[in-house]
């Protein structure tokens, strides 16, 4: 039985509970306090005391004592899984049987065959399911999305983004751990993969490389998207800090997403090549943060800046999304379908394929 919609608090909220009780979950619960059609109501953790610290933190919640509980409660809606990489297959499938909707942290699973595998059970059970991809929610890529529409920098010719930060070697983080899903492919590269797949679609070819870490996970990669008449060319490392900027060529300019670009909060549109170079700076974004700060005071030809700023982290915009897409019944939101995701982790598996450089 659905207990979705069973004993709800409200017809136009939904009551999330989150599973996990790390930084992102920390930030879900901040930022869902902004959203309008949301609210958090209970906490699962590994640990009751994990739980309960976090519930004590955040005011009010409920504490469950597993899973499985989280699954039958009918005073819960909708789960959020904040839990480490590699447990979210199981745990989403065992809440989509329960007919309990998901919205699960990046990446969604571990490989394209679990990913396949949830949007089977997602349509089988009739039951919402998505992956957190915050950044393709956000304002500011509404604004991209119109301009590309628009045609404001004529015929896209080419796609260069980057998102790296430097992270110290501890053979004991989760961030260069197999067994915990490490790797910066799966912590840092769907950010640009999956808005490249959200802008543009399926790209018609794959390439790229990748160089280990000493554990074996990708200390940093390349990826290269084919789409008909241009290329995307994205990065991803963790032994370096990169531009973080996503920029989207075309014959009549550019559109620049600031940095870093996962929290895109301006989006500054080029017309020539004295405003491209203030927006596109070989070395640091201080050139941008400054031509943007000109662009809002003295008006500079060929340069349009478009701030989208907001409180939080960002993340009640995904909030949402999927409650307004949980309330409407629907089984994904069009924005970020499970497909997506499935092609995002072929990318990744493709890359990862290639020997190690």
């Amino acid at each position: 039985m659905n207990t979705t919609s069973q004993n709800r608090l409200s017809p136009s909220t939904v009551r999330w509970a989150v599973l996990g009780t790390g930084t992102i979950a920390s930030s879900f619960a901040q930022d869902i306090r902004l959203a309008g059609n949301a609210e958090l109501v209970a906490v699962c953790s590994r640990t009751a005391e994990a739980a309960a610290a976090f519930s004590q933190r955040v005011g009010g919640l409920r504490v469950l004592p597993s899973i499985e509980a989280l699954a039958t409660d009918a005073q819960i809606d909708a789960v959020y899984l904040a839990t480490p990489n590699t447990a979210h297959f199981e745990q989403a499938q065992l809440l989509l049987r329960a007919k309990k909707p998901v919205l699960v942290e990046k990446p969604l699973v571990m490989a394209s065959a679990e990913a396949r595998r949830l949007a089977e059970l997602a349509g089988e059970m009739k039951t919402f399911a998505m992956e957190a991809l915050w950044p393709v929610f956000l304002p500011a890529i509404d604004r991209l999305r119109s301009l590309i529409a628009d045609n404001a920098i004529g015929s896209v010719t080419g796609i260069r983004a980057e998102l790296a930060y430097a992270r110290t070697l501890d053979l004991n983080s989760r961030f260069f751990s197999k067994a915990l899903g490490g790797g910066s492919l799966f912590d840092l590269g769907v950010y640009p993969v999956g808005l490249t797949l959200a802008l543009f679609g399926f790209p018609q070819a794959v390439s790229g490389r990748w160089r280990a870490a000493p554990t074996g996970v990708d200390m940093s990669a390349e990826i290269q998207l084919n789409y008909p008449g241009f290329d995307a060319s994205l990065a991803c490392a963790f032994d370096r800090n990169g531009s973080n900027r996503f920029i989207i060529d075309g014959d009549e300019g550019s559109l620049v997403i600031d940095a870093p670009f996962l929290r895109a909060t301006r989006i500054i549109v080029t017309k020539n090549p004295v405003a491209r170079h203030l927006a596109i700076p070989a070395g640091s974004s201080r050139l941008v943060l400054f031509a943007g700060k000109v662009a809002r005071k003295l008006p500079l030809p060929g340069l349009t800046v478009h701030d989208h700023d907001f409180p939080g982290k960002g993340l009640q915009f995904e909030i949402e999304a999927a409650s307004k897409a949980i309330l409407e019944g629907k089984h994904e939101h069009p924005l970020m379908p499970l497909s997506a995701n499935i092609a995002a982790l072929e990318i990744i598996e493709t890359v990862l394929a290639q020997p190690a450089s």
